[in-house]
């Protein structure tokens, strides 16, 4: 009609002739001439019914679309993936018939679903204390001048609205627990009940209805803070909303523009702050006041906290001839006297503990570095002592050596020249394992400052250190038992009395 009314305005208002019309339009003066007539109507053109190249894999395709409504958010394959599945049955038609149908598809289920096309929910209402939200976004930071996709852990009270943000590398057991630890120590107690949607970290298996096959570790940091686990229904979000618009305005205050820090811990001391300061910037919107006056009310009903969830998880590893343990591509030294033996390796989101035989063995610093920390591997020096002392010439060209202290590094520069220089090397580095390290690295210091870095000026030194330290002799204290009533005094005038007496003679 649109076109029908430009045509009649120019020929009856602007006084435009038939002919003037039919150049400007393209179309013939006859066509212009049945426009103009009072009882004409534009035409609609029908497009005629072709066959399709997606006829024959509608229903597969339909099939698919209903299957993969069902899924969790991230498990869903795209449409191109689903366009590849269906080139590899034989589909030769393009990627846009795919998406057409897909979208019309989408169209008639919404339809189906609602006249309106949107979904109905029914608003939710929450006791102080009654309820938190748990859930996990990607977001992006740059934390030492590299740009890090990162996996944050929200979690909401459901009632005040106060929220945590903590960033961590992976979506694993251990983070989740670290996650619930620093959450509910910012919110100050544990709620009664948890909303979950059922990520992998907590559920192994989901079943029909409202069972869930709950991970043990999972169960077990849920008893230790008392409180009761729930979990919504597959691809669900909005039975856990608050926490799903959390993500969304999280990303827009906290991580737009990119956040910049030197450590992960040091963005992760920045989220807590400043999201503690958003609770008295924003307004609650059903309560009075702003989320940090409704969080002093709710805080009166939350649970006391616990101590901290010990939220390892645990793998048994068997160590290396070469006194190493394998974690994610990452090996770390153990001390040679558990080589080829069985330990326990308890990884915690900064750090990872090898036990044996019920008691720590050592620690190290994790590292996490998909790609720069893949094949690295994590020495430390006196791990190999007990072997070196065996084989002194391995501590030439030993590799747990290469990161000797300076003071350790300079003294073997001048003892690996002279003859027996390893064996007696090897005798000084093993000092630390009877004295404190530092007194060791003191009496070396001292000892090549002197210009002479001997073995036995070195244990001179050192004995002398730890002599003169004080506190070492505590100082006798006689008992009141065994004080003099009558304190002695000198007296000297005495010994003039020998001058006066004769000679005697004495034995000689």
């Amino acid at each position: 009609m649109a076109f029908l009314s430009v045509i009649r305005r120019w020929h009856f208002r602007d006084g435009l002739s038939i002919r003037e019309i039919a150049r400007r339009t393209g179309l013939s003066r006859n066509t212009i001439r049945k426009y103009l007539r009072a009882e004409a109507v534009e035409p609609k053109f029908r497009v005629p019914d072709r066959p399709s190249k997606i006829d024959l894999f509608a229903e597969k395709l339909s099939a698919w679309l209903r299957s993969e409504s069902r899924k969790p958010r991230k498990q869903k394959r795209t449409i191109k993936q689903i366009h590849a599945d269906l080139v590899a049955l034989g589909f030769d038609g393009s990627y846009g018939r795919v998406a057409a149908f897909a979208r019309r598809w989408k169209e008639e289920r919404l339809r189906e679903q609602n006249t309106t096309g949107r979904g109905v929910f029914v608003p939710l209402a929450f006791d102080p204390g009654e309820a938190f939200q748990f859930d996990w976004s990607e977001d992006w930071a740059q934390i030492g001048g590299e740009r890090i996709k990162l996996q944050v852990a929200h979690t909401k009270l459901c009632y005040s609205r106060a929220f945590v943000v903590r960033a961590y590398v992976l979506q694993t057991h251990e983070m989740l627990f670290d996650a619930h630890n620093q959450a509910f120590k910012a919110f100050g107690g544990v709620p009664r009940r948890g909303i979950y949607d059922n990520m992998r970290s907590a559920v192994d298996k989901v079943g029909r209805g409202k069972v869930r096959q709950v991970n043990a570790r999972f169960s077990a940091m849920a008893s230790h803070f008392l409180f009761e686990p729930e979990f919504c229904n597959p691809a669900a979000g909005w039975e856990k909303g608050m926490v799903e618009k959390n993500v969304q305005d999280v990303r827009h205050r906290l991580f737009q523009p990119l956040p910049r820090a030197n450590s992960l811990n040091e963005l992760n001391l920045w989220l807590e702050q400043r999201c503690v300061a958003l609770w008295e910037e924003m307004a609650h919107g059903t309560e009075p006041g702003t989320v940090a006056d409704a969080w002093r009310v709710e805080a009166q009903y939350l649970m006391a906290v616990p101590r901290a969830f010990d939220g390892f998880v645990e793998h048994t590893k068997r160590v290396s001839p070469t006194c190493l343990v394998h974690l994610e591509r990452v090996r770390y030294s153990v001390p040679a006297s558990f080589a080829n033996r069985p330990v326990s390796v308890r990884v915690y989101p900064d750090r990872i503990v090898v036990v044996a035989e019920g008691q720590i063995v050592c620690e190290h610093t994790r590292i996490i570095e998909r790609h720069h920390g893949a094949g690295q591997t994590v020495y430390d020096w006196r791990h190999y002592l007990a072997v070196i002392q065996r084989k002194p010439g391995a501590l030439r060209n030993g590799a747990p050596f290469a990161e000797l202290p300076a003071a350790f590094r300079h003294l073997q520069t001048h003892l690996l020249g002279k003859p027996g220089g390893d064996r007696e090397m090897v005798e000084i580095l093993a000092l630390v394992l009877h004295h404190d390290e530092q007194a060791v690295l003191a009496a070396v210091e001292m000892a090549l400052d002197a210009g002479v870095p001997t073995k036995t000026h070195i244990l001179n030194l050192l004995h002398r250190l730890i002599d003169a330290k004080p506190g070492t002799v505590p100082p006798v204290q006689a008992p009141q038992a065994l004080a003099l009533s009558k304190e002695p005094q000198a007296n000297v005038e005495r010994y003039d009395t020998l001058r006066t007496d004769r000679e005697v003679r004495h034995a000689s």
